[in-house]
């Protein structure tokens, strides 16, 4: 039984040196067919570099925790992208160098390769080609590859994909291993790979641990030497989903007795085995077959759950609410979204291959649209608003954001445009315009009312106050106490009411824009605040620390800082005074603070006395506006104005300005 093992597999080995042998001789005539191929395969990848980039880029860190070497090429066989695994293999990095896989075979497999691409090309994939190569090095390494190609979202193949193990240890051992049954044996009882080697009457030969491991038996491989097969296999049928479909492919190998690689079998319990069947001769006399089984199941469900995420990220671009055209480097229209075919009117087959600028941009914008394609050829990325016409010639307005996009060496290619109709919001922001236009208008128109009207009441109240002084001063001996005390009191209102006429003109002055904005020495202002202000000798005015140096307009931040310290002043009624000025700082704010111990406000009136001829009492020089010129002058430097306080105890005003 031993000798007639190795008769079988020195049988074998002679047939494929004659096979080798005769490949070697046709080579020539069809290296000549291979490079012609890669050639058409050029062109066919050059045609469709675009649509690959998309696809690779989904595709991108999806391979980067395979072991294996990864590979996606053009069907000239240029590398387009490996994984790190692939650098290590074949000690090319394609980032800094080409590489073409084709010529990195060694030439007694060329003509293999050659018909196993065709094989690729024809059925879309092909499994376990196994060839020498040479590496940057010069070193040999004997490889398995499984390939497929790489369909566009239309279903043309646009590139390849294949996964290649390094086999040169194994088969630098399997040929150490021809040389005895032991050493044969050996490897395929520890193989991964679930193994059955039967004669040409079904009986086993040899089996491996994984075999029975992989289809539950109970025995060890040794003890399945020389069973028959034929009955085993009906034994198991019962694992698959389909048992009578797994008979009767095995009785079809059997009877065809040619190499099928590649099987997929399912399994009941969820897994799926990919099963390689090899018939063996002997000068042409059948002397049994191989079987191989693999278990694929990780591999397939990941394959399945990168096509469906593949999927779901087309269908999120498609479906997105934003037109997305992507387009070449002469301006020609690549590809559409479905919303930018809504938003444009144009199906996706008028806007393929037509010149963006001319079909999408009316007569005034075509130039400028050439000139922003000019700056994506120079890498620049931007938005902006762009007039449009869709399929009705309907002038639409557009938010645009461009950025270049590039191929696999870094070379612009083209560029991606995001688009949002803004027409609507566009009309709304004229309408705003025209409303604000107006409305600077009115508020002009009513400034320069309250002037007019101010001078007409300031006049008439001079004339009275002069008339009032004359008055006094003429009839001061002949009119008694209470006649000078009234004629008194009637000056002092006329004069409060010229004080109320000339802050309603400052209310209504605050509203326009900062007069000026420059540098204010807070710690100078109060210094000169306290000296125009009146301050009885029982109140005392005092900073805390040193106040800082702000940007602002001097008028409006003095009449700030002025109202504050009058009211603090006017309104304390304690033996002793007390008024105290502090900040703090937390970077992008300053926070002011005006305390005094007067007589407090109450907590229903704290919010009352920001507007407008809401008094704090009645204290004779308040008009009632002081406040609310102060919150309007915080407002209009972007602060905040607010009160803390306690009837009795006193108050804090605090407002913040931008640091």
């Amino acid at each position: 039984m031993e000798t007639s093992k190795i008769k079988i597999l020195e049988k074998a080995l002679d047939r494929e040196k004659a096979a080798r042998k005769a490949a070697e001789a046709i080579l020539e005539e069809k290296s000549a067919e291979l490079f012609k191929l890669s050639e058409q395969l050029k062109r066919s990848n050059n045609k469709l570099e675009e649509l690959l980039n998309r696809k690779t880029s989904e595709l991108e860190g999806v391979f980067k925790t395979i072991v294996d070497a990864y590979v996606v090429m053009d069907f000239s066989g240029e590398v387009i992208s490996m994984n790190e695994a692939a650098k290590e293999l074949l000690g090319y990095d394609v980032d800094n160098e080409p590489i073409n896989l084709l010529k990195l075979v060694k030439k007694g497999y060329r003509e293999y390769t050659l018909e196993v691409f065709k094989e690729l090309f024809i059925h879309g994939k092909f499994n376990n080609y196994k060839a020498v190569i040479l590496t940057k090095n010069n070193e040999e390494k004997s490889v398995q590859i499984n390939a497929s190609i790489i369909y566009g979202e239309n279903g043309e193949p646009i590139a390849a994909q294949g996964i290649a193990r390094d086999i040169t240890n194994e088969i630098i051992t399997n040929e150490k291993l021809k040389e005895s049954e032991d050493r044969l044996s050996t490897l395929i009882t520890n193989l991964h790979t679930g193994v059955l080697l039967e004669d040409e009457n079904r009986k086993i030969i040899l089996t491996n641990t994984e075999f029975c491991s992989m289809f539950s038996i109970g025995a060890s491989p040794e003890a399945l030497e020389g069973m028959d097969c034929s009955n085993s296999a009906e034994d198991t049928k019962y694992l698959f989903k389909e048992p009578e479909k797994f008979l009767e492919r095995i009785n079809h190998l059997l009877q065809e007795k040619k190499p099928v690689f590649s099987d997929e079998l399912e399994l009941v319990d969820g897994r799926v085995f990919e099963r390689n069947y090899i018939p063996i001769y002997s000068k042409g006399a059948y002397k049994g077959h191989l079987w191989s089984y693999s278990d694929i199941t990780i591999k397939k469900n990941y394959r399945e759950r990168l096509k469906a995420e593949k999927e779901k990220y087309s269908n999120i671009i498609d479906n997105m609410n934003l037109g997305l055209i992507e387009i070449d480097t002469k301006g020609y229209i690549k590809f559409a979204n479905n919303n930018f075919c809504k938003i444009s009117g144009f199906s996706r087959e008028e806007l393929y291959n037509a010149k963006a600028e001319t079909l999408l941009l009316p007569a005034k914008e075509v130039g400028r649209g050439k000139e922003l394609r000019a700056r994506r050829k120079r890498g620049i990325s931007d938005s902006y608003e762009i007039e449009v016409k869709t399929k009705s010639n309907e002038i639409r307005h557009w938010l645009l954001s461009g950025a270049p996009t590039y191929d696999l060496n870094g070379k612009i290619n083209g560029s991606i445009g995001i688009h949002l109709d803004i027409t609507e919001q566009k009309k709304l922001e004229i309408q705003k315009e025209t409303l604000l236009k107006n409305l600077e208008e009115q508020n002009e128109r009513l400034n320069e009312y309250a002037h007019i009207v101010s001078h007409d009441l300031k006049s008439p109240l001079r004339n009275i106050s002069a008339l009032l002084s004359w008055t006094i001063e003429d009839f001061k001996d002949k009119l008694g106490r209470e006649s000078l005390k009234n004629l008194n009191l009637m000056q002092q209102r006329v004069e409060k009411m010229d004080h109320l006429i000339e802050n309603i003109l400052q209310y209504s002055s605050i509203g326009q824009p900062l007069v000026q904005k420059t540098s204010i020495n807070l710690n100078h202002l109060i210094a000169e605040i306290t000296d125009i202000l009146y301050i009885p000798s029982n109140i005392s005015v005092k900073t805390l620390k040193e106040m800082p140096i702000i940007i602002g307009d001097p008028t409006q931040i003095q009449q700030v800082f002025l109202n504050l310290i009058s009211n603090a002043v006017n309104y304390n009624d304690k033996e002793k005074g007390i008024i105290e000025i502090d900040f703090t700082n937390d970077k992008s704010w300053y926070t002011f603070s005006i305390k005094d111990n007067g007589i407090g406000i109450a907590e229903e009136n704290q919010k009352k006395i920001f507007t407008i001829f809401k008094s704090l009492g009645n204290h004779e020089n308040s008009t009632g506006i002081g406040l609310s010129i102060v919150k309007k002058i915080i407002d209009l430097h972007k602060g905040k104005i607010w009160v803390e306080s306690e009837v009795g105890l006193g108050s804090t005003f605090f407002f913040s300005l931008k640091n």
